[in-house]
Order: C-alpha cells, then sequence, then structure tokens
C-alpha cells in the first residue's frame, strides 16, 4: 500500500514564476549556478545553492551556507513573493521536451514508505551529500528539491489526469531557456478521494530520480521527530515532495564516461587488451544502436566493442547492464578503474550533452577514452529496485528534470 498526500504548496506567483524556477541544485556546478542567476534576485538557486552568495573560499557544507539559504528563502518569501494554498491539494506537473512529453502527479509521499521499501530505490547515496540536503531541509524548514517517482501507471488515475489536463487552466505555463515547457495544473479536489484510494491499491512505487532527496527527506525526519515530544506521525515532515509519473512516459539518456588516462597502456596495447572481453572494430557512428553494444573514443577513432565468449550471463541482475560489463570487464582490469564512486580517474556525463561532448574532450587531452553507452530501460530499473539490488553509480539520465522552486513543501 502506497500512501499519497495532497499537501499546501508554497510557490510563486504566476507573474514571477519563470524569475523563480530554476534548475535542479545538483545538476549544476558552483560556476555554473553563479551564473545562471546572476542578475536575478528571485533565482531559486539562490537558495539551493546559497554558496553563490559567498566567497569562493568558503566550505560548500560549512554552517554559514545553510544559514545564508535560510535567510535567502525567507527573503525570497516576501521578494517574489511566494504564496502558499489555503487547501491541501494534489497538482499536475507537465513537462514538454521537442516531441516528448511527460505529466505526472505532485503530492507528498510517506517516508515511512521510503524507509520500509514500499517506495524502492536503486542507487545507493553518498554520505557527503546526504548531510548536505539534510542540514539544508533542516534549517531552511522546506524540502526545496523533487523526488522524481515513478510506477506502473493506473488507468484511473491516468484518466483524471488527462481531464484535468484537457479541462482545467493551468496554473502555470512557460518554456525555460533551455526550451522545455513546464506546465503546472491544481487536480480538482473531487478526485483527491480517488487518486488516495487508488495508490493504496499499488505495492510499490519507484525512484527514478532524486535518491539523496528522498534519503535526506527520511534523515530531516528522524531529526525533527527527535525534536518533538509530542510526535503523531501526521506532521509534515514525514511526508516528502515528489512527482510521480507512469513509467510508459519517462525517457531515460545514456550516462557516458570518460576516463582521464590509460594507466600506463598505449592505444594500440589497450585495444589489444580489450580484444581478451570485447570484439573490437571502428566504426563511424558515436551512437549506440542497441544494448549489449558500447561505443569507444579514443586517439580520434569510434570503436565499437560487443562482448564475446569470455563475458558470460551473470546471476545479479545488475551485473547484466552495458554499465556493469563496462565497468567489469574493462574499466577495472584493464584502466585500473576501482570504485567508481570514489576514483577520481573517471567522470561521467549525462546524454544530454552528447557524444561531441565526448569527442571534444578527448580531443582536448582532458580525458584520454571516452564510452557511449546505450541507455538502461524503465524496466531495467524496475526488475532491479525489485531485486534489491543497485545498479551502477552514475546509470541513468533523466530528461528532461523538473524545476525547483516551482512546488515547495514545507515541514
Amino acid at each position: 500500500m502506497a500512501v499519497i498526500r495532497p499537501f499546501k504548496a508554497i510557490r510563486p506567483t504566476k507573474e514571477n514564476v519563470e524569475k523563480v524556477a530554476s534548475v535542479p541544485y545538483d545538476v549544476v556546478n558552483r560556476e555554473e549556478a553563479f551564473i545562471q542567476a546572476k542578475g536575478n534576485p528571485l533565482n531559486f538557486l539562490r537558495v539551493t545553492r546559497s554558496e553563490i552568495e559567498l566567497d569562493e573560499s568558503v566550505n560548500p557544507y560549512d554552517e554559514i551556507i545553510y544559514q545564508t539559504a535560510k535567510e535567502n528563502y525567507i527573503k525570497l518569501k516576501t521578494q517574489a513573493p511566494l504564496i502558499q494554498d489555503e487547501k491541501e491539494l494534489f497538482y499536475l506537473y507537465r513537462q514538454v521536451m521537442g516531441t516528448h512529453s511527460q505529466i505526472g502527479i505532485t503530492a507528498t509521499f510517506s517516508v515511512e514508505d521510503y524507509d520500509n521499501d514500499i517506495i524502492m530505490k536503486h542507487e545507493k547515496t553518498r554520505k557527503v551529500k546526504e548531510d548536505d540536503r539534510t542540514n539544508h531541509i533542516v534549517k531552511t524548514g522546506a524540502q526545496t528539491g523533487v523526488v522524481f517517482l515513478t510506477y506502473k501507471g493506473v488507468e484511473a488515475v491516468n484518466k483524471i489526469i488527462k481531464q484535468t489536463e484537457t479541462t482545467t487552466e493551468p496554473l502555470y505555463d512557460f518554456t525555460s531557456d533551455d526550451g522545455i515547457r513546464h506546465t503546472i495544473w491544481i487536480i480538482p479536489e473531487d478526485f483527491n478521494d480517488i487518486i488516495i484510494y487508488e495508490l493504496e491499491q499499488v505495492d510499490k512505487l519507484y525512484i527514478a530520480d532524486g535518491h539523496h532527496r528522498a534519503a535526506s527527506a527520511s534523515r530531516a525526519k528522524r531529526v525533527k521527530q527527535n525534536e518533538n515530544s509530542n510526535h503523531s506521525g501526521n506532521e509534515e515532515y514525514n511526508f516528502f515532495i515528489a512527482v510521480l509519473f507512469d513509467a510508459a512516459q519517462l525517457k531515460i539518456m545514456p550516462y557516458n564516461r570518460v576516463v582521464f588516462d590509460l594507466n600506463g597502456n598505449t592505444c594500440d596495447s589497450l585495444i589489444e587488451k580489450i580484444q581478451t572481453n570485447f570484439f573490437v572494430e571502428t566504426t563511424e557512428t558515436a551512437e549506440v544502436e542497441n544494448a549489449k553494444t558500447i561505443k569507444m573514443y579514443l586517439d580520434k577513432k569510434w570503436y565499437r566493442l560487443t562482448p564475446n565468449q569470455n563475458i558470460k550471463n551473470a546471476k545479479l541482475v545488475g551485473d547484466n547492464l552495458d554499465v556493469s560489463i563496462l565497468q567489469n570487464y574493462l574499466l577495472t582490469p584493464f584502466l585500473g578503474i576501482g570504485d567508481p564512486r570514489t576514483d577520481t580517474r573517471i567522470d561521467f556525463i549525462g546524454g544530454i550533452r552528447g557524444t561531441k561532448e565526448l569527442e571534444k574532450l578527448v580531443e582536448s587531452e582532458k580525458a584520454k577514452i571516452a564510452f557511449s553507452m546505450f541507455p538502461i530501460s524503465v524496466d531495467d530499473l524496475i526488475n532491479i529496485s525489485n531485486a534489491g539490488e543497485t545498479m551502477p553509480p552514475k546509470s541513468t539520465w533523466f530528461e528532461p528534470k523538473l524545476r525547483d522552486g516551482l512546488l515547495i513543501h514545507e515541514i
């Protein structure tokens, strides 16, 4: 049984929504966040990446970062202004990127469901990132980043979504600088009970993106509960904000890899070693046509790698993913990449940047070798979650990204 609750969103006025809405805090570095917020005092990055207000010498996890985030959030509520709906509501959030469209229900979901694996995970989290967002939530008193959930859609809920989308006036409707159209509606309250009932029949929900946000909401809940001698379980900190999408709508892009050196190999000697586990052939194309194929960019040439007889079918679901095959049969044995979560010799390039970015990094000699991957499917994500396994780091890149600052949940 999955718990879903309407909530009283904190949100911008219609006039200033485009100025407030920002990219998620974790898809830009400090410099990029500074540039995006420059000249716009209402940009929500001033809350989620408040270090852009401070000297570059300040540690990004210093207490002053979270205090500044709190002050900026309070200031923004007055200046934007941000308003709060008087009733507990469900919201629709639709995104259109080119020909792709996805629409989901924005609501709050049970932290207890997250803790008890009704909301399933497929990715390990890093403590330093958990610490960061937990401190941010506790200090600001708000969940400012939205978790991206998915499930095998329910017909009755999909009908409500379609009816709201086609017959209700949008709350917001704008196109961001990256060309993505964002539209939000309030779902008529008459549908609230049906949505709650239908989700109660669902056994599992799945985190598609936002594992650190969900983990941090869980940790923040424990902090708030320990501070509250009258804890009842109904307080807002027991729930976290997310958008729930039907899995059939989702678009997953590849998460590509670059490595900064050849681990003492020459190009020729490396290719000879790779042939131990892969058939290697030159190719004119960088895009990967199907699973069980990897493209490699080395010495200004593209190569197609396909597993040979030495790569056996593995017992674990996750070990059969292309990213795992690459890691276990090439990156570790031949390039010496150990734990990709901590190894500084490897970096990950979101598929939205395209294969030209891989070529650019290698040709500029910032990297020595690059790997273009085929995207993991939503079925892979669900199957790995159901098996209780975790994907290798940086396996999935979801687009479009949910904007911060449109709907906020105060705890």
